[in-house]
């Protein structure tokens, strides 16, 4: 068996058809792929706007800046996401305050959020974790309740439901990711999505240097930033979501695999909720405390298959626990312990059933 990486985006030669199209235009930022995609985006979540931005960072911290989230300020996160979820907090000078998951889903546990909540609290940046949406009708009733915004990062989320309703579309704004590890990419780059007008209208000023025009006329109101997404990079992702009919459909068959034919007891298989669906950015299990993480990744890398730990127990990291000072073990069990004990198995949409097969058998001896 030839060596599984854990991740690998699969490129048509329409994509690159799609990509050199734009290249030989000499139109390379802001054209027309660029409006494609976000038109895109905002039908396929059933919202009024998108804005692509660079990466699947500076929509968080632009979704931050646009609510005046600063100084002096609280914003509720997940104590297991990628460490970007609380970079963005901190880059715009507020405070994340951490929230233990909930040990099946992975996602924020929702039983624990207002318990965080104090007078300085302004927002709420639920995560819908590997793929599956969190509780996001529970969190958002929360934030309702205590006047609170809710920026939904889904980066990893891509078509995930709630209830027949798109995660990213439950909150006053909602951030994708187009990473490569993600079901469709563009290299680097996100999508925020709203309802909210007058929040678009900011979001496009701010991620073009905070220009806006006039009769014509570049007036720079703010000081924005360059989180422009360039149109060869649209062009990719545009042409990417034209499949995603069948991309997350394939994923979706190749995790039904796993759960079937994964029986090592010392392996816990992730769950899907009622009332939910699974996009499988990332099929996640957890071992137990006869397997070591790092050790199993070894072995398995020796049997050519890639893995990794899934995401990050944030207040574990070196910044967090010398700024906050969090014994996560005790704080936060559940996301350290998917930290600690998580792994990562290949899915994506070329991977083929006899791979997943293989993966499968081979941690069925562990």
């Amino acid at each position: 068996m030839q060596f599984i990486p854990l991740g690998k985006p699969d490129i048509t030669d329409k994509d690159i058809e799609a990509v050199v199209t734009v290249l030989k235009s000499g139109m390379l930022i802001q054209g027309e792929n660029i409006l494609a995609l976000e038109k895109s985006f905002a039908d396929f979540h059933n919202v009024s706007h998108a804005i692509a931005v660079s990466n699947g960072t500076a929509t968080l911290h632009l979704a931050l800046k646009v609510l005046n989230i600063g100084v002096g300020d609280e914003v509720i996160i997940p104590a297991l996401s990628y460490i970007a979820t609380a970079n963005v907090v901190e880059l715009a000078g507020a405070t994340p305050i951490f929230v233990d998951i909930d040990a099946a889903t992975y996602n924020i546990d929702v039983s624990k959020i207002e318990e965080k909540i104090t007078s300085s609290t302004k927002a709420i940046i639920p995560v819908h974790e590997f793929g599956l949406a969190c509780n996001i009708e529970k969190v958002c009733a929360i934030a309702e309740k205590h006047n609170l915004f809710v920026i939904e990062d889904a980066a990893c989320a891509l078509g995930a439901l709630q209830n027949g309703k798109a995660a990213g579309s439950f909150g006053c704004m909602g951030s994708f990711s187009l990473h490569p590890r993600k079901s469709i990419t563009s290299g680097e780059g996100g999508v925020l999505i709203t309802n909210d007008e007058k929040l678009a209208i900011k979001l496009r000023q701010l991620r073009n240097h905070g220009i806006e025009m006039e009769a014509g006329k570049m007036n720079f109101i703010e000081a924005g930033f360059n989180y422009r997404l360039t149109d060869f990079q649209a062009a990719l992702a545009l042409s990417q979501f034209e499949r995603i009919g069948n991309i997350l459909p394939s994923k979706q068959e190749l995790a039904a695999i796993y759960l079937s034919e994964i029986k090592n007891s010392k392996i816990k298989l992730p769950v899907v909720p009622t009332g939910h669906n699974h996009t499988w950015q990332t099929f996640h299990v957890l071992l137990n405390e006869e397997l070591d993480q790092q050790e199993i990744i070894s072995k398995l890398k020796e049997k050519n298959i890639g893995t990794n730990y899934g995401a990050q127990c944030i207040p574990a990291q070196t910044y967090y626990f010398n700024k906050y000072g969090y014994v996560s073990e005790k704080d936060f069990p559940n996301a350290y312990s998917a930290f600690t004990n998580g792994l990562a198995l290949p899915l994506y949409e070329r991977l083929t059933k006899e791979q997943v097969l293989y993966i499968a058998q081979t941690i069925n001896q562990l």
